[in-house]
């Protein structure tokens, strides 16, 4: 029994008294390095010239919803315009990616788009109660401030302006609870139209398109 334990024993100094594989051992480093890079990294490939096409969407919609006699045909109007401004998004920041030699699947992209995520299905899930119960005149600053939610969390691993441009839409749907029905399309258009426009000349401008 007690050589049993003294042969163990001597295979466990043997084995830490072994040199270090500096394959092994650089290769680690190497992962720490590119992980450390990842979570520090900012995703600078949103869209700032497709914001400004989306926002010049929103303001044709904010125009022709206007123009609306029924609630169901403005809701058709802004919800067409939803369909479409995501379209312009993904395709512009795709084509973004593509000239800044990026992908839409590295770490900071993932981030940005799963983050975006939640406050995004929030506002959809609240639409479809507020349409069950008939409060159409809230779906507007519910949807300005929840896509404003959406682009302050997934702002949070991209560039300064992208969280800012959240936090003013953000202040533009609470501003929204204390207007006038009437103001609904107004404000649309001052948040999805001038806002994203706005911000996206600015983002264009300093971050490459």
């Amino acid at each position: 029994m007690v050589m049993g334990q003294t042969q163990t024993i001597r295979k466990e100094e043997t084995t830490a008294n072994e040199p270090v594989n500096i394959g092994d051992r650089a290769i680690d480093n190497l992962r720490f390095i590119r992980e450390t890079m990842e979570r520090s990294t900012v995703f600078t490939s949103v869209p700032g010239y497709g914001g400004i096409l989306m926002g010049a969407t929103a303001l044709v919609a904010a125009y022709i919803a206007n123009t609306q006699a029924t609630i169901r045909n403005w809701l058709i109007v802004w919800l067409t315009e939803a369909v479409l401004a995501f379209s312009i998004g993904l395709l512009a920041m795709w084509q973004k990616t593509k000239l800044s030699k990026t992908s839409l699947l590295s770490n900071p992209a993932r981030k940005l788009l799963m983050n975006s995520l939640p406050p995004m299905l929030c506002g959809i899930f609240i639409t479809l109660g507020l349409w069950r119960f008939g409060h159409f005149e809230m779906m507007v600053p519910v949807w300005i401030i929840c896509y404003g939610a959406a682009v302050v969390c997934g702002g949070a691993f991209s560039v300064r302006a992208v969280p800012a441009m959240g936090w003013f839409f953000i202040a533009l749907g609470a501003l929204a609870f204390f207007l006038p029905v009437g103001y609904g399309n107004t404000m649309m258009g001052l948040s999805f139209g001038v806002t994203q426009m706005v911000f996206g000349l600015i983002i264009g401008r300093k971050f490459g398109g």
